[in-house]
């Protein structure tokens, strides 16, 4: 079960929808691809917005944590911002512990690349 990840919080609403909808469209894309994804933005932005729930990391780790333990990868979706994303800076050191796979997901091609574990990446 592959964990998506991908950055969500921002300043902006704006731009926090369309992350969510960027993610979404990705994540069916690789579900047709015959895979079996988690993604938590698509799953939690409908309750973090209908419930008034926080965005940011400090309110999702255990929640996000418990499902990175379960997953057998992460795949970081290298979206604007990624680089940047406390939460997603987050999720690969957890995924880095737990000595799993972290693989980077370009967004338009949908290419994966893969590092090993203890490297942590800054793709062009």
């Amino acid at each position: 079960m592959i964990y998506l990840a991908s950055p969500y919080t921002h300043p902006e609403m704006v731009v926090m929808l369309r992350r969510y909808r960027e993610i979404c469209r990705i994540a069916a894309d690789v579900m047709m691809g015959g895979k079996i994804v988690f993604c938590p933005i698509a799953m939690t932005h409908p309750m973090a917005v209908y419930g008034e729930l926080s965005g940011k990391w400090d309110f999702w780790r255990d929640f996000d944590t418990a499902f990175l333990e379960k997953c057998d990868e992460l795949w970081v979706t290298m979206m604007d911002g990624w680089r940047e994303s406390t939460g997603v800076t987050a999720e690969i050191a957890i995924m880095h512990s737990l000595v799993k796979p972290v693989r980077y997901l370009d967004p338009l091609t949908l290419q994966v690349h893969f590092y090993p574990c203890k490297q942590i990446p800054i793709p062009k």
